[in-house]
């Protein structure tokens, strides 16, 4: 191996390339991990609400254009770890007829190529790795599984357990929400997770969070052959002669263009960025893009559609760590709507910086409520429902690359 030749190149360190770099390091295979991000300053501003929630300190500054045209900030984070770094760490699993046809309210969402039965030695796989804390068959709609959980699942506070009850009683099946925190709720005192509020949005500085920089990227830098570059913007692919295969990686480092090169070369810089870097790496043979002679790349972009909703309670809630409990009584529909609705979990506990810009008063809060005080009366739920794959739904590039 030189320093441009390599076995393997993986572009991206989130959740898909930083755990194949993790899979593959005992391998002794050369491997190039490109990280268009560097890594996270460990700050206490980590856990600052006006930092994180208000000024954005961490989101990039990419501007991306809407189908009119009109300039939007995008809530991405180019780090070591990628989007994980600031994730919620809920690691659910896709419900088994997730992968085969099933009827929406607006259309039908095809089958997967692919079975759950297939797929499900690897969620395994990545539960065990990711440190995931639950408890099987709680849920209506869990999946069959191969093995527990490794660690148990994470308690609720008493402020969460009166709601979850509360359900049970009314005849629903809430569940503990599959946690990746690295969590010994036996040992607090050795423990690395302190059960904060600073976790759903932020990044952990103390790398309690099973995000992919501390759960994948660091084991796998331990091994010899495994080189990570930062500030390594992938820009383009480049193929063999014959276009049959990617051969070549060019980056952008500092304002330098480099290339390197792999017999394989993987493209993990998610949704969006994959697809554009597909488009942007066009040649003769490939005008529309690589990969794209069916004119798909780009098409079919699924998005969570996700809301916040805000009980405002009459009793306050203390709770810290929140996100314990999940209901999937509507996931896939209910009497007198027979059509999927989705997930609904707990988010991570409101603090009261974080309604800046959201207009409160207006909302008809008498103001004798601050933001303080609606956050702690606040038990905060997640809805998420999914995206049909769209062909209009779709990633683009101009001429400059954007």
């Amino acid at each position: 191996m030189s320093d441009r030749n390599y076995d393997v190149i993986i572009i991206g360190s989130g959740a898909g390339g930083g755990t194949l770099a993790r899979h593959l390091a005992p391998t002794g295979k050369s491997i190039l991990l490109l990280e268009r991000g560097d890594w996270l300053k460990r700050e206490p501003e980590n856990w600052s609400v006006e930092e994180v929630f208000v000024k954005n300190r961490y989101v990039s500054s990419d501007t991306w254009r809407d189908k009119n045209g009109k300039p939007f900030q995008p809530g991405v984070h180019y780090f070591v770890g990628g989007a994980t770094k600031m994730y919620g760490a809920a690691l659910y699993r896709l419900r088994k007829e997730d992968f085969g046809e099933l009827k929406h309210h607006d259309g039908i969402s095809p089958a997967w190529p692919v079975s759950y039965e297939e797929m499900e030695p690897y969620y395994t796989k990545a539960e065990h790795l990711y440190q995931v804390h639950g408890a099987r068959g709680e849920g209506p709609t869990e999946p069959p599984a191969s093995e527990a959980y490794s660690f148990p699942a994470v308690s609720h506070e008493p402020r969460i357990q009166k709601p979850s009850d509360d359900l049970a009683r009314s005849g629903y099946h809430p569940f503990h929400a599959p946690c990746g925190i690295i969590l010994n709720e036996k040992a607090i005192p050795f423990s690395t997770c302190v059960r904060c509020m600073d976790c759903d949005g932020f990044p952990c500085v103390v790398h309690a969070k099973s995000d992919a920089e501390v759960i994948a990227v660091r084991p796998a830098l331990e091994y010899p052959n495994v080189t990570l570059l930062t500030n390594a913007h992938a820009i383009k692919l480049n193929t063999n002669p014959t276009g049959t295969a990617v051969s070549e990686v060019a980056v952008n480092r500092s304002g330098q263009v480099e290339t390197f090169r792999a017999s394989i070369v993987v493209v993990s810089c998610g949704a969006a960025n994959s697809a554009k870097l597909l488009l942007m790496s066009a040649n003769d043979k490939y005008p529309k893009g690589l990969a794209n002679g069916s004119d798909q790349v780009g098409r079919n972009y699924m998005y969570h559609n996700s809301q916040a909703v805000l009980a405002i309670s009459r009793e306050p809630n203390p709770t810290r760590y929140q996100k314990t409990l999940g209901l999937n009584d509507f996931y896939f529909g209910t009497a007198g709507f027979e059509f999927p609705m989705g997930n609904i979990q707990m988010v991570g506990k409101s603090q009261g910086p974080m309604y800046k810009g959201e207009k409160p008063l207006e909302a008809g809060l008498a103001p004798t409520w601050t933001l303080d005080r609606l956050a702690l009366h606040a038990v905060d739920f997640w809805l998420s429902t999914e995206d049909l794959p769209k062909p209009d739904n779709r990633v683009t590039v101009d001429g400059q690359g954007n």
